[in-house]
Order: C-alpha cells, then structure tokens, then sequence
C-alpha cells in the first residue's frame, strides 16, 4: 500500500493496521470528533462559491466548511465526502491529515470516522457468513477477500476471542486478487459456508466444489464499494464507526468492545 510522506506520519500516531488495497483508515480506537463549529459570517458562502466554480469542470461540490482548532483555516467537506483544509479566501489548499500533537490523533480521520457512519442495522446480514463464537455477545461486520492476507490474518485474531458474532461479507477486489471472486463464490455454495470460510482463510484448506449456486458475492462487493470501501478487511461496528486493516489482538479486542452500541 502506497503512502505520502503525511500518511506515513499520520500512521506513526495510531494503532498499526495493514490492509489490501488503498485504504482510507478510519480509526475506531480514537476518541470521538467533537461535533464541528461551522464557519462564521460570510465565510463558508464564499469558499462554497470560490471552490465550485475553481472545479467546476470536475464536479466539485461543498457539502459543509467549519472552522478548525488553527485560526484562519477552515475544514472543507466535498464531494464524497472528502476533508480538505483551505485559508478563508480559497486561495490555498491542503490535502492530508491534520494531527494533534498533545494526543497524537488525527482529527481528519476522526472527523471522517464521524461523516462516514454506516447504520448497521440496516446492513444485509442474511447476505454474510455468519460466525458466532461463545455467546455472541459482541458483534462486528467485516467486508474481507478470501485472497487477501491481511484479511487471513484479522480471521487468525478472530480464532483467539470468544463470546462474538462475526458478519462476513464478501469483497474480492479483481484488480490485486483475481481469483477471489471464484473463491468466494466456492466458499458461499458451500453445505456449511462458516465452516468453509474458516478453514480456508485460518488453515488454508479449501474446499472442493463450484460456485454455481445464487450468491451475493456482486451485490456485497458493491455494497462496499457504495460505502466507499476501496481494501480489505474493512471492519464495521455496531455504533457505525468503520476500520480499513487489521489489528492485532489485544488491541482488536479493544477496539471492538469500545465501538459496540
């Protein structure tokens, strides 16, 4: 996974986490973002007018401006909801992660975190494979390609817990993993897809058998990719806070007791 030089610094102040594919991390071990001031005066009017207009041709729109803990710049949220930080004119742009230094967090990617809240309610669990471990007590989703090893790696840490649900959905990313849609697609047909599931991505044994039977490996792949999910494992909690990579235990235990309900 490519870094700039800010991401790599950025990653340097949060837990280590690894995934496939260019991941956004949206840490779910930071602090909750406060909720943001909003630009005062004439402010966010202009820079809305100022920034459209400069990118129009791409379609920009600013979906909100608010003010920052350093005077003078301003959180821009666009198209997509990504973060930028412009002057109050519009003239300067900065792209990348604003860091406090006190804690040590990122605040774009804790105000992502916040912009990026997925309702799990509603996600489509009768279109996972569903773990339960213990009494189930804690739940989390994961969106994982069955060729990724990062995504192998996160089930290894899964193996050592107890008293969890587990809602695998399948996303194979074609670009890095050719062979994983047909994987997971083998693996969803299968009698026992739990069972399936964990031996290959925990033990490395794969079973035998096709793909033919109606799977919702597409329409899962596209539901992370509508979520804005570009890696694997992409982790979704009960509270709609999400993480791109793997974490190792203890810290995965952590992360996923303090992002429940």
């Amino acid at each position: 996974m490519q870094k700039t030089f800010v991401k790599t610094l950025a990653a340097l102040t949060l837990l280590p986490l690894m995934a496939c594919g260019q991941t956004p991390v949206s840490n779910a071990a930071q602090t909750p973002a406060t909720a943001q001031k909003p630009a005062q005066g004439n402010v966010a009017e202009n820079l809305k007018a100022r920034l459209e207009k400069a990118y129009e041709a791409q379609d920009l729109k600013v979906l909100s401006v608010g003010e920052t803990p350093i005077q003078g710049l301003y959180e821009v949220v666009i198209s997509g909801k990504q973060i930028i930080y412009t002057d109050a004119q519009g003239n300067y742009m900065i792209v990348g992660d604003l860091i406090d230094i006190n804690s040590r967090q990122s605040l774009t990617d804790m105000r992502a975190a916040d912009l990026n809240k997925i309702d799990f309610a509603s996600l489509p669990l009768d279109k996972a494979i569903k773990e339960v471990r213990g009494n189930g007590k804690l739940q989390v989703a994961v969106f994982s390609d069955p060729d990724c090893p990062f995504c192998k790696r996160l089930e290894h840490e899964f193996e050592k817990m107890t008293d969890i649900t587990i809602y695998n959905f399948m996303m194979p990313i074609a670009s890095l993993h050719p062979d994983a849609e047909r994987k997971a697609q083998i693996l969803w047909c299968q009698p026992d897809p739990v069972k399936a599931w964990t031996n290959w991505m925990r033990k490395g044994q794969f079973p035998s058998g096709s793909g033919d039977c109606e799977n919702p490996v597409a329409e899962t792949t596209s539901l992370g990719e509508q979520f804005g999910f570009n890696g694997t494992p992409t982790v979704v909690f009960p509270n709609g806070h999400t993480q791109s990579g793997y974490s190792p235990m203890p810290q995965l235990e952590e992360i996923i007791r303090k992002n429940q309900k």
